[in-house]
């Protein structure tokens, strides 16, 4: 799998959410300063909430800026034995059932779903993320624990590249 094609079609991914995140602030904005929406009483609370609304969608549209910022800075290196897993790792994980999954461990932002090139599913996660945080420096063959509240899961690391 193609480190570098996943990289990109994150960046796709992350620009179509900036358009969407910018058209809804655009729509909230307008909906706050139209005139109809002008409070004529204390209750008349519609401005108001669209302005709460648009600055929420502004502040979601600068975070997917920051994303992709750090998405285009990233430069997914090759795994190194030595070191174990680190950012940019493309990972494949087995569970206690033998349910397999494969993860692409990136930059903050970034968490979705993509389509390799052979139709396999690859979860894009951050090194924050507890998963993440967990396969810090595992290597092929290790195993890994994570609590998620009252269940704890296991996961053998089968592959990494």
């Amino acid at each position: 799998m193609d480190k570098f094609l996943l990289q990109q079609q994150v960046l796709e991914r992350l620009a179509e959410d900036l358009l969407q995140a910018e058209q809804a602030a655009r729509a909230a904005h307008e909906t706050a300063t139209h005139e109809e929406n002008i409070a004529e009483n204390k209750y008349d609370t519609l401005g108001l909430e669209a302005a709460y609304l648009a600055t929420g969608h502004a502040r979601r549209a600068d975070a997917v800026r920051q994303a992709i910022a750090n998405w285009r800075q990233f430069r997914p290196r090759p795994y190194d034995a030595s070191k174990g897993i680190e950012l940019g790792a493309l990972v494949c994980l087995v569970d206690s059932d033998g349910a397999q999954q494969q993860l692409f461990l990136g930059p903050g932002g970034g968490s979705m779903k993509l389509l390799s090139g052979a139709q396999q599913l690859v979860q894009v996660i951050s090194s924050e993320a507890p998963l993440g945080r967990a396969m810090l420096g595992k290597c092929e063959g290790d195993e890994l624990s994570l609590q998620i509240a009252a269940i704890r899961q296991q996961f053998e690391v089968l592959w990494v590249q």
